[in-house]
């Protein structure tokens, strides 16, 4: 017959108990995740859960005795969670945390427990799953149900409050998670698919269910939760697919039991037009962020110098969104250049920082009221270093460091209140006790002496006791069952008076209680319990009073970030001798003797980088062509370029003597092999992928740097295209991107005397017999000579091979194999006649062909119109002749 459930439910199935039970239906709210579920000192996981939890945290896993072999059991001490938690969610697993939601001496039954976090990749405040010099965003993705091809996107990192959204094309929103590389990504499972197709395996993922990705559902969430009636203000009306995205993450956050989310107070649109686009090939191949290849030191690594929390999270976004608005770069130079001119200030300013910790998460923690005594303490003492700041700007900086001295607010009342109220030394834990200064509260202080005293009283007792009875092993103790108590070995119980009271009989003594203890105890014990309830009571006060102070606070966090970055520029500048860049909003690149920030500081002791002077310009010379052997540093020259450009357009100051920046808004890059195989696309394959996503997206204030384009193919095949691409790039009637092009097709020199624009230099070396040695200098002229063979020897390859390699050579040279083949070249037809086509110097006969085939859009023409627009092109030629 089955048993009747405790709870009153239906009757308990076969090897069912009260709580498994529970813990099944528990379970089923959270199919996808891991459930931790606390019985008694322990969280425990069962079946499923607790083989990947035995695997992941290398604890034991048990089985039941029931033979049952889905019955298996994993856990670990609830003191643990802290050690435990984070392994699992580094892990791409999302936590449920089920708690005992009621005292367990109290409970009638089972004990009531439910989920009171679900932790996932991407949406956590434990400090042990967070990484405090990134953001932890989650992300979530809507995908077009139109032909408008637009998708949405929106990034949220809970433990600091941002907030962004953004709509367009697969593209940048591809650019966009490459940029902020988020801890979890959110989809529609229906697009499942295409979410792969579009954004790899490489993120920890989350599908939901169709319906929540629909205006109707996501636009309310965020009204409700931003309490307005539109969302205007924010600049994200017309983004009905970004809206989507966001509105997505706040249901997400609801679902996952976080529903203190008033830090949450605002959200930004991400602006295409503000930031310089950097695609992801680029941000991988410049290696802001991450090295491409392991060992490899990225860009971050080298300028990261700040002494907080947020300020490194802040460069690390200022990294991947460099700024086009001319104003506002200058106005981030204008803070370094004080910084680097005023020594002592700079001095001052990072003494201050250094103690100030992670403001922007503490505030956070406050707003979803996970903040401990200790970490309240911290905030205060973040606090104190603000008026400092403040003060040491104002009387010092000028301009933009005033400015933002400007901004921070001392917060002074509620630096007072907790100054008065909590102790330094507070223990993480508020209830504990030993949290409240001694004074704060006359009745409380009472309680502790009471407390305190315990000890005392019961030695004083006990020393009476004994000179009263005679009995001198007599002593006091403890312990849960009968509270205090007296202690007689049997050989003196025949002295114990008459009124104590014998609670237990011992093998060798007895044990008493007396009316003066009990009355003791109840008064200690209520004073522990007072203490607690007061001390809790407070804390929980002073958190409400941070909570009126949550916008001034992420505005003070904002603030010291950014001069925390300031201040990290004007470091390294000061370290490495960087200089500040002129900016301007013209099309020439002028660098002075530039340098590669990270390689100069991995040379040798005594090895000095060797610098370069790169002009560029839409007029004369938007196109150098980069010959010379490999390894001689033309990848470097490329990439330094780059770096120093985009340097200037985050604010910073660059490595070179001197530089002349005319504003850029795309950096493309195609600079070394990436295959992906496992996708089957070869080298060529991703190579010209690469560079189409390039050709096909320029405009006139781009620079392009393309590095060996062609090589994974054959010769003729990989001269024709990088051939074709550079009469391309050259030829390109809207835009003249500036170009570096590395080649080791020496073939390509001969572009230069037919375009114009297309200027030849070569990376020099100097040859000492049968070497070389790289001198690395960028100096005028092609290069005729690849010396592949001499590098092949300096890599080690066999002499023999090395003898037949150079045999080979001789060979074809003697033949004059090579000069047919150069012949050739110079006598191929050139695309040069777009230049008298398309530019000044059209014969006024062909202006009015020439106007109509610029309005001419090629790929939306049918055959059939095709062939007519020819048709009437050639007649109104023949006409003008």
């Amino acid at each position: 017959m089955a048993r009747k459930a405790a709870d009153g439910q239906e009757p308990l199935k076969k090897g069912e108990t009260p709580l498994s039970r529970q813990f099944n239906q528990i379970k089923a709210k959270y199919p996808g995740a891991i459930l931790l579920f606390r019985v008694g000192d322990f969280y425990e996981t069962f079946g499923e859960d607790a083989v990947k939890a035995s695997k992941i945290l290398g604890i034991v896993l048990t089985r039941r005795n029931n033979g049952n072999a889905d019955d298996h059991l994993a856990g670990f001490p609830h003191h643990s969670l802290d050690v435990y938690l984070p392994k699992l969610v580094r892990a791409g697993q999302r936590v449920a945390i089920c708690d005992q939601l009621e005292n367990p001496a109290e409970a009638k039954g089972i004990v009531k427990r439910g989920v009171t976090e679900l932790v996932t990749p991407g949406v956590s405040f434990n400090d042990q799953v967070l990484d405090n010099k990134r953001n932890n965003y989650v992300a979530s993705i809507a995908f077009p149900e139109s032909a408008q091809n637009l998708y949405g996107l929106a990034l949220l990192d809970i433990s600091t409050g941002e907030y962004m959204c953004s709509q367009g094309p697969l593209a940048y929103i591809q650019k966009l998670v490459q940029s902020f590389l988020p801890a979890e990504i959110l989809y529609p499972k229906k697009f499942r698919n295409q979410f792969l197709d579009s954004f790899g395996d490489q993120f920890h993922s989350f599908s939901l269910e169709e319906w929540i990705f629909t205006h109707d559902f996501t636009y309310p969430l965020l009204t409700q939760h931003f309490k307005t009636q539109n969302l205007k203000g924010f600049g994200i009306e017309e983004m009905p697919l970004g809206i989507i995205a966001a509105g997505v993450i706040l249901h997400y956050l609801a679902e996952t039991e976080h529903k203190q989310v008033a830090h949450i107070s605002s959200i930004q649109r991400i602006e295409e037009d503000k930031y310089v686009w950097l695609d992801r090939f680029t941000i991988r191949n410049l290696e802001l962020i991450h090295p491409s290849q392991e060992g490899g030191v990225p860009l971050i690594s080298l300028m990261d110098q700040t002494l907080t929390a947020m300020g490194a999270r802040l460069l690390r976004k200022w990294m991947v969104l460099p700024l086009k608005q001319l104003i506002e770069i200058q106005d981030r130079q204008s803070g370094v250049a004080e910084l680097v001119q005023n020594m002592d200030l700079l001095d001052l300013l990072t003494s201050y920082l250094k103690p100030i910790g992670d403001l922007e998460r503490l505030i956070s923690k406050v707003a979803a009221s996970r903040i401990n005594p200790r970490e309240l303490v911290q905030l205060k003492k973040a606090l104190q270093q603000i008026p400092l700041i403040k003060e040491l700007l104002w009387d010092n900086g000028d301009g933009s460091l005033k400015k933002w001295a400007d901004r921070l607010n001392p917060c002074a009342l509620l630096v007072d209140k907790i100054e008065v109220a909590l102790r330094d030394d507070a223990p993480m834990l508020a209830h504990q006790g030993g949290i409240i200064k001694t004074g704060f509260l006359p009745e409380l202080d009472e309680l502790h002496l009471l407390s305190s005293n315990g000890k005392e009283y019961l030695q004083d007792l006990q020393k009476r006791e004994v000179e009263r009875t005679g009995i001198s092993s007599l002593k006091v103790a403890y312990n849960k069952v009968f509270g205090y108590y007296l202690e007689v070995t049997n050989s003196h119980k025949d002295r114990v008076p008459p009124e104590w009271i014998r609670k237990q009989t011992l093998v060798n003594a007895e044990r008493y209680i007396t009316d003066e203890l009990k009355i003791y105890e109840e008064k200690i014990l209520t004073a522990e319990d007072r203490i607690s309830q007061i001390e809790y009571g407070i804390f929980q006060d002073l958190i409400r009073e941070a909570m009126e102070y949550l916008e001034l606070i992420q505005v003070n966090a904002q603030g010291i970030a950014t001069l925390d970055v300031l201040q990290s520029f004007a470091s390294i500048a000061i370290k490495h001798q960087y200089v500040q860049p002129e900016l301007l909003e013209n099309d020439v690149i002028d660098i002075k003797d530039g340098r590669h920030p990270v390689i100069e500081q991995q040379l040798a002791v005594g090895e000095s980088y060797v610098p370069n002077d790169v002009y560029l310009d839409n007029e004369s010379q938007q196109i150098i062509m980069i010959t010379g052997p490999n390894m001689a540093g033309k990848s470097a020259l490329l990439r330094q370029t780059a770096l120093i450009v985009l340097m200037a357009q985050m604010g910073s100051f660059v490595p070179a003597q001197a530089a002349t920046i005319g504003l850029v808004d795309k950096v493309f890059t195609r600079v070394g092999a990436s295959d992906n195989l496992s996708k089957g696309e070869s080298t060529f394959m991703v190579e010209m992928t690469e560079t189409a996503a390039i050709l096909n997206n320029l405009s006139s204030k781009s620079l392009v740097l393309l590095d060996e384009i062609g090589r994974g193919t054959s010769t003729y095949d990989g001269v024709s295209m990088a051939w074709a691409i550079a009469e391309h790039l050259h030829n390109h009637p809207k835009s003249r991107a500036k170009t570096l092009f590395a080649t080791h097709y020496h073939e390509l020199n001969q572009l230069a005397d037919d375009f114009p624009r297309i200027k030849n230099f070569h990376v020099s070396v100097k040859e000492m017999g049968n070497k070389i040695i790289f001198l690395r200098k960028l100096l005028p002229g092609g290069s005729a000579h690849s010396f592949g063979i001499h590098v092949a020897q300096m890599a080690g390859m066999p002499t023999p091979l090395v003898l037949r390699a150079h045999e080979i050579l001789q060979h074809l040279e003697k033949d004059h194999i090579k000069e047919d083949h150069d012949q050739k070249l110079k006598d191929m037809p050139k695309a040069n006649y777009q230049l008298s086509l398309f530019g000044a110097e059209i014969p006024a006969g062909l202006k009015e062909i020439n106007d109509q085939l610029e309005k001419l859009d090629v790929n939306s023409l049918s055959p059939i119109e095709a062939l007519l627009k020819l048709n009437e092109l050639k007649k109104m030629i023949s006409n003008k002749l």
